[in-house]
Formats: C-alpha cells, structure tokens, sequence
C-alpha cells in the first residue's frame, strides 16, 4: 500500500513538470510572457512578403521580441510589434523585413537609432521591405522574357566589333598609326637625350632665380611693407582730397562760395555785364576823342 501511494505521488510530480515543460515549451514558441510591462509598437509596411504573426523582432540582431498581429488596409499592411520593456528606440529608428534563414523564413531586424530624442511610440513607424533571395529569384524570373533579347543584343554587338577588327584597312591604319607613334617616341628620347645638359641648366636657372627672388623679397620686406603702407596713406589722402573736391564742386554749384556766385548769382552776372557795357562805351568815347582833336574833359569841380 505504502509502495503504491509513493508510486502515484512520482507519477503525479512527473505530468506535472511535464505539463509545466509543455507550457513552457509553447510560451517559448509562441513568444508568450508572464510579464506585462511589454512594449507595442505599430509599424506601417507596403509589403511584408511571407512574414507572419509569432515571427522573431530582433533589435542589432538580437531577439527582442515578436510580430503581434498583421492587418492588411487598402494600400499598406500594419504589423504591430511586442518588445521587451528594456528595449530603447530613438526616433530615427530602422524596421525592415528581412530573411531569417535560407528556408524563407522572415523576421524583422530595428536598427535602434542614435538620436538624442526617444521614439513615440504611440505613432504608427514606417518600415522598409529589403528583397532577399527569393525576391532577387523572383527578378530574374520576370526578366526572363528580356534576358533573350538582351544576349541577342550583345552577340550583335560583338559580331560587329569582330567585323570592325578584322576590317584589312583598319588593320593597316592601326599598324601605321602604331609605327608612328613608336617613332615619334623615339625622337622624343633622343631629343631629350640630346638636350640633357640644356634642361638640367634651365632646371638649375630656374631654381637660383626662385631663390633670388626669395632672397630678395626677404631682405626687402621693411621696405616693401613701408611701400604698401605708404600707398595706403596715397589712396588715402587721395579719397580725402577728391571728397573735399566734391564739397568745393557741390558749394559753387549752390552758390556758397565767392566762385559760385560770381558764376551763378544772376544779379551780379547782370551787374558785370552792365559794368562791361559802360567801360566799353567809354573805351570807344576815349578812342573817337583821341582820333579828332584829343581828349576833352569838361568836368565843373566845386572845391568849396
């Protein structure tokens, strides 16, 4: 009896870690969590080519999470996203759909982001589709109409340069052009050859005439600065003299100074030219007396 209580408590203690094994095993699987403090993202995709609910969510390729639930709208496919509370995301973010393995399997890889400001996420994210090998297969078999056309095009094009080739003139133009350039390199390097000695000097020239003027800018730069700094003053005193030339011009022409005045003032023009008249009248008075009999002079002087 004893034996027999002892054998179903052992059977009872085994179903009950296997059953405890079991749930774990599916929470495993499932991505099921005792712990509620999860975070839920929405992330907005245009395709998600095969990915389906319970798939991997890896942050910088480690598992982190999984696909919650996939709607599709109209024109995009909404996946909402369960991470681990410990999980940190910025708002500059990366979601991309990704292979997991080479039997097709998806999973979605978030690049967390450096910027200083953390991810809303209450906003719905936008995520990007990166074609993996099924996709690129998928490509090709829908250029495959085009690939025959494209290899025909190219065996065109090297018949044509085979043709071109073997043309006997182009040959013998080539084979010409070759030899001339071959003798144009040769008396390239007997001239040069020839005037070794003439470029080493010239060379040499050149560097003593480069240190000369080194030598001389050196010891001349005082006297060179002062120069530049004498010219400066000119330019200088020249603005000075052409403002105050400019005030001079601008004072005659408004009638400021004597010169504007005697040029602009109307009334004293009137006066010079009446002043004029009568030093004329009596220059030709003086003249006709002169020419009869001399200068008359009939002048009643009152001394008292």
């Amino acid at each position: 009896m004893k034996n027999e209580r002892k054998t179903e408590i052992r059977v009872g203690i085994t179903v009950v870690v296997a059953l405890l094994l079991l749930v774990w095993v599916i929470g495993w699987a499932k991505n099921l969590s005792l712990n509620s403090t999860r975070l839920f993202v929405d992330v907005k995709f245009d395709n998600v080519a095969g990915l389906e609910v319970g798939d991997n969510v890896t942050v910088s390729g480690v598992r982190k999470g999984f696909v919650e639930t996939i709607k599709v709208h109209e024109n995009f496919v909404l996946v909402k996203l369960s991470l681990e509370s410990d999980v940190k995301l910025k708002e500059d973010a990366i979601f991309s759909v990704m292979m997991l393995d080479l039997m097709g399997g998806k999973k979605i890889e978030i690049n967390p982001g450096t910027a200083l400001v953390a991810l809303d996420i209450k906003q719905i994210q936008k995520g990007s589709y990166q074609a993996d090998i099924p996709a690129v297969i998928s490509l090709v078999g829908s250029l495959s109409s085009e690939i025959p056309v494209m290899v025909e095009q190219v065996n065109i094009t090297l018949s044509s340069i085979n043709k071109f080739l073997q043309d006997k003139e182009f040959e013998s133009n080539l084979t010409t052009t070759l030899e001339n350039l071959t003798v144009i390199t040769q008396k390239l390097n007997g001239m040069i050859d020839e005037n070794r000695d003439n470029l080493k000097t010239i060379s040499s020239n050149t560097a003593a005439v480069t240190t000369d003027v080194k030598d001389f800018f050196s010891q001349n730069k005082e006297q060179i600065n002062q120069s530049f700094d004498n010219l400066s003053q000119l330019i200088t005193n020249t603005d000075k003299l052409i403002a105050e030339l400019n005030s001079l011009v601008e004072e005659t022409k408004s009638g400021k100074n004597n010169a504007g005045k005697l040029m602009y003032d109307e009334e004293m023009v009137k006066d010079l030219n009446e002043t004029l008249q009568s030093v004329k009248e009596l220059t030709k008075l003086l003249n006709d007396q002169l020419k009869g009999k001399g200068i008359n002079v009939d002048a009643n002087i009152r001394l008292f």
